[in-house]
């Protein structure tokens, strides 16, 4: 107890030096600091045809900046309401890192990116995923494109990316079932009516090369254009490793009259050896060399490609209405196969076993939403009403294969030794007894409403409801099985917030979320699974939002997440199962984002947390610790301009304990990562990068995937880069 509370002394001292320092900077900072988020037409020309006047449409905020660090601050998001809202007015915890900021701390995943939102940590996904866990609830699912839902396994890359909003609670009244923790939203990069010229070119440890475009311009009064592509490739800080992916997303824009018409493709392919880290002994990660790989890089490969195509519209009749329709199609190609450690080091200090498999997916989606907003006022009350529909149909094909090791018919597991962890016998991949070979369809129709109702100066009331059904379909190809599940989701939200002044808001709200018994890739169907109802996520959250200085964000959330109708083996039988788990995370999330002085920006947060299983489940005990939670973690980045060309950041990334798997026998240890950097502005808009990440070279445990697939820290990595 002790230990904890020292980490959380410092590290909330590490966040609170912005928050001191922040009266002196105000008195000090004599530098222009305009943060106004004037508007203008998404790109309506100013001479439409049949002589109509300009219409505004979807707004785009502009920032004057006295600095290049004045414009890495997000103030506003779509994400939590599917309007444009001041984040200071969203009754939800929400984290909006912008392209700016992005590109300046070089977080070029989604996975390092969420290393600076609290009550956020990610997995190891075997090696080939994203796998976050939200506030206590872990998913390969919740993830979304431009509030769309982007749901195969795959790893996301930045290079695209206008803002990423990580939010925070349950929100099925605007995104649709799941969504338990959270969900991530990706803001992709729009055809705008101005050039715009951007990359990044970088190298750097073991290999490393990384090459980002972003160009666009407009093509007449009515047409614009932008494409960003990427290419990177190189090896890893583990033997044998190496990564390659390309890809390339050109989207255009139309505005005619009132409408405005945003199009695009992308094209990502990701192709890289898959690593699952090390196994576990006694408890703890075992004492492997860190750059030491366990299974087999010739046969540890993942290709994967994701293309998608989309048209957007907005429509605007009148200045008080508008209505947007959204279609995107998807396909999502997969192939994985991948030997690892599926036991611990045995007692002799000395050995373990090795498993394996393959899986092969392909997932082809189509998704069709529409809503329309009217903003109005009725004496006092100004009100956004937003309604809209959605569906959508997703197909996908599965197939599972085991590795066999040896010759003739082979076993399913091999033995290693630490002192040469590789594969050294024969292997072949055929299909086990239960190795999934099936088909599955999931269709959803869902309708939405939600009203935000100003009430003079000072409060604002949300309210809102979605309304889904989801109809599942799996077929076992083996057997000929079919199983499927229809489920009616009602899924409310409502929130409250108070501004005292501009600089300050108090919220409160409370949400629902449900998974349906198919799982979050709604592939899972049994015949015991088929009748068992959707589970249930409840979020009771408060939270103050402050702006100390006009440029600088602090926000503190608390928090009560409960999920329930979770299964749990029957008392009476244990051959059946019934729905009595349960599962609570409590926590208090702190944030601070901005530009502390005309010279320091700032991001990070801290986060206290408990996740238990709080009536027995299917997996674990009661009082059992949900794994990837610890107690404690923070993240701060601060960038200090120190000369006009020249500026030096310090980054620190913490987390406490936490177990690898729910049944709490191994834990991984806390560390505390420190990265370091210099950024000197050059001729014109380019600036030369040097980034170290883990500075002092520490050995620490990354994450991992259950209790035998633990990955190592990178050691000391250096990164240069030229960025325009």
């Amino acid at each position: 107890m002790r230990t904890i509370i020292t980490h959380i002394s410092v590290l909330t001292t590490s966040l609170a030096v912005p928050l001191l320092l922040v009266a002196l900077g105000a008195q000090q900072d004599t530098t222009r600091r305009v943060d106004t988020t004037a508007t203008r037409p998404t790109t309506v020309p100013a001479t439409a045809p049949g002589g109509r006047a300009p219409q505004t449409l979807d707004e785009v905020r502009v920032r004057a900046a006295g600095s290049r660090e004045r414009a890495t601050r997000a103030t506003h998001s779509k994400s939590s309401t599917r309007t444009e809202t001041p984040l200071r007015e969203i009754p939800q915890s929400l984290t909006a890192l912008s392209a700016p900021l992005l590109r300046d701390i070089n977080l070029p995943t989604v996975a390092r990116a969420l290393e600076y939102v609290p009550g956020v940590t990610m997995g190891l996904g075997e090696g080939h995923r994203d796998a976050p866990t939200i506030r206590g609830q872990s998913t390969t699912a919740d993830f979304f494109v431009d509030g769309v839902r982007d749901d195969a396994q795959y790893l996301r890359d930045t290079y695209n990316v206008a803002q990423l909003d990580a939010l925070r609670g349950p929100n099925a009244a605007v995104f649709g079932r799941g969504g338990g923790g959270g969900v991530i939203n990706r803001v992709l990069k729009q055809a705008e009516w101005q050039p715009i010229f951007g990359g990044r070119v970088e190298t750097g440890s073991w290999q490393q090369r990384r090459l980002t475009v972003d160009a666009g311009a407009p093509l007449s009064a009515h047409v614009a254009a932008r494409v960003n592509a990427l290419h990177e490739a190189g090896d890893g800080f583990r033997h044998g490793m190496s990564a390659e992916r390309s890809g390339v997303t050109p989207v255009v824009a139309l505005a005619v009259g009132p409408t405005v018409v945003h199009a695009g493709v992308e094209h990502l392919v990701d192709r890289r050896v898959v690593d699952r880290g090390v196994p576990s002994a006694a408890g703890r990660p075992a004492a492997f060399d860190a750059r030491a790989f366990v299974g087999d890089t010739t046969l540890n490969r993942s290709t994967n490609t994701a293309q998608s195509a989309w048209v957007q519209s907005a429509w605007a009749p009148t200045p008080a209405v508008q209505v947007r329709t959204h279609l995107r199609a998807v396909h999502y190609d997969k192939f994985y196969r991948n030997v690892f450690a599926n036991s611990a080091v045995q007692a002799d200090g000395a050995t373990f076993t090795l498993g394996g498999y393959s899986t092969a997916t392909d997932r082809r989606s189509l998704f069709a939403q529409q809503d329309a907003t009217w903003q109005g006022t009725t004496g006092l009350l100004h009100h956004t009403v937003l309604v809209g529909a959605e569906a959508s149909r997703q197909h996908t094909d599965n197939l599972r294969q085991t590795a066999y090791f040896g010759s003739g018919s082979g076993t399913t597991s091999t033995p290693a030794r630490i002192d040469a962890p590789l594969l050294a016998v024969p292997v072949s991949f055929r299909q086990s007894a239960t190795d999934a070979d099936n088909t599955s369809r999931a269709d959803v129709v869902a309708a939405f409403a939600q009203e935000q109702v100003r009430i003079g100066e000072h409060l604002q009331l949300l309210g809102g409801v979605r309304a889904d059904r989801m109809a599942v379909v799996v077929h076992d190809q083996r057997s000929g099985a079919r199983f499927q599940r229809t489920d009616a989701m009602i899924s409310p939200r409502a929130g409250v917030v108070v501004l005292p002044s501009k600089a300050l808001s108090v919220y409160g709200s409370w949400s629902v979320s449900h998974l349906p018994s198919s799982g979050d890739q709604f592939g899972a169907l049994t015949a015991s699974s088929q009748t068992l109802r959707p589970e249930q996520f409840r979020n009771r959250e408060a939270g103050v939002k402050w702006a100390p200085v006009e440029a600088l964000d602090v926000t503190a959330a608390w928090y009560v997440l409960d999920r329930s109708n979770t299964t749990a083996p029957d008392p009476a039988d244990a051959t059946r199962l019934v729905q009595t788990g349960r599962q609570q995370t409590r926590g208090v999330e702190l944030g601070v984002q901005g530009h502390a002085t005309a010279w320091w920006t700032v991001v990070g947060g801290l986060a206290v947390q408990q996740a238990r299983i709080v009536s027995r489940t299917a997996a674990a005990r009661a009082g059992a610790s949900v794994p990837l939670v610890p107690r404690t973690t923070a993240s701060v980045w601060n960038r200090v301009r120190v000369t006009r060309r020249a500026a030096l950041s310090l980054g620190v990334v913490h987390q406490g304990d936490r177990y690898a798997a729910i049944d709490n026998t191994v834990r991984l240890p806390h560390f505390t990562r420190l990265d370091g950097g210099l950024v000197v502005d050059l001729r014109g808009p380019l600036a030369a990068h040097v980034q170290v990440e883990n500075l002092l070279d520490s050995r620490y445990t990354a994450t991992s995937h259950g209790n035998n697939n633990i990955m190592p820290g990178a050691g000391r990595t250096l990164r240069l880069s030229l960025v325009r």
